[in-house]
């Protein structure tokens, strides 16, 4: 097979999907790697770092996909690649088709075949394709939300404090919402700062396991709406980090919960990649990481992986390589060999074959 590595377009997005390391082991394996130039850059992957294990350089995207019978990239197409795909081409990346409906028609007209990440399973039912990006996200959700707690300019005020407090200080108060990998990884970072930690899940064996590796260090909460609000309007730092696979994240803050949360607040909705989980929010990008609303500051950047690329791109192609070396061997055979596999296969030959509502 012919595998197609372009250069990510979405902006501020510096991660590649493949890094020269699993190039090689593709090639070693009698695949054919075809990378746009300048495709690693970001992960400060070099051209030459790909020549050296045998991949082939092309000028351009339109190159890449033209010769390629798999694409494999990091995020969904834009409208300039989605008009590169052809019919019954393989294209193997995050899509998060539930937070965009005219992403689902543009790739439907294409007759490509639509793999995701994030919807791909492994046979205890977890996301493995998810996970790594998901635990980056949470231990930058905690960094990040630190960082604009400071007050900072005069266009985005924080609370003016400190995540861990001082002597004779109290610490920051932080809001998890969800346990599973988002929310986890955030509680690491947040106890490990010092923040004064609430997590809320309706999953009580999570709860169970924080309880007992945490202790008094974190009040675990199970989640309604009631001790959602009551959380998060004493909370500086609120975390959102609830996944259903595959489809829009439920609102669990809502518009009036915002409006009682204390005056440079900061909200991370990790999961407005799903439409996000805080009714707020909205998505937000590198460049811009910021939208004031309530006299709140919400952060909801979509790749938020991006900023760490160089461990984000290893972290990643450790994930996918295993699933991306079967589908180079059999073309969409390799997924009636794993109904988990089969799972990512979201749009084929026009169709619609995943559940977004």
């Amino acid at each position: 097979m012919k595998i197609g590595i372009p250069k990510e377009i979405l902006e501020n997005e510096n991660r590649v999907s493949i890094s020269p390391a699993w190039a090689r082991v593709l090639i070693e394996n009698g695949h054919e790697v075809l990378v746009q130039t300048g495709a690693g850059i970001g992960s400060s992957f070099h051209d030459i770092d790909y020549k050296q294990t045998g991949a082939k350089i092309l000028n351009s995207a339109e190159e890449v996909f033209a010769n390629a019978d798999i694409i494999v990239k990091v995020k969904q197409p834009l409208d300039r690649e989605i008009k590169l795909l052809r019919e019954k081409q393989i294209l193997f990346t995050y899509l998060h088709l539930a937070a965009d409906q005219s992403l689902i028609s543009k790739l439907q007209n294409t007759g490509a075949h639509c793999i995701a990440y994030e919807t791909i399973e492994d046979k205890e039912g977890r996301l493995p394709l998810l996970k790594p990006m998901s635990e980056i996200a949470g231990r930058m959700s905690v960094q990040i939300g630190a960082r604009f707690l400071e007050r900072g300019s005069n266009k985005f005020p924080g609370r003016g404090i400190l995540l861990g407090g001082a002597s004779g200080v109290p610490q920051a108060t932080v809001a998890i919402l969800g346990a599973g990998i988002v929310g986890t990884a955030a509680l690491k970072i947040a106890v490990g700062m010092g923040a004064y930690v609430h997590i809320f899940d309706r999953n009580t064996n999570s709860l169970s396991k924080i309880d007992e590796m945490y202790g008094s260090r974190v009040t675990t909460i199970y989640s309604t709406s009631q001790a959602i609000e009551e959380s998060v309007i004493k909370s500086d730092l609120v975390i959102g980090g609830v996944l259903v696979t595959g489809k829009k994240a439920p609102k669990l803050v809502t518009e009036e919960m915002v409006r009682k949360m204390r005056y440079g607040s900061v909200i991370v909705d990790v999961a407005v990649d799903q439409g996000g989980c805080i009714e707020t929010s909205e998505v937000t990008s590198h460049d811009n990481p910021i939208v004031v609303k309530h006299n709140v500051l919400h952060y909801g950047v979509t790749n938020m992986p991006g900023a760490v690329p160089h461990t984000s791109t290893s972290a990643l192609s450790n994930a996918t390589m295993p699933y991306l070396l079967k589908l180079a061997a059999k073309g969409l055979d390799a997924l009636d060999d794993d109904l988990g596999f089969k799972k990512g296969l979201n749009i084929s030959e026009g169709k619609l074959l995943l559940d977004v509502n």
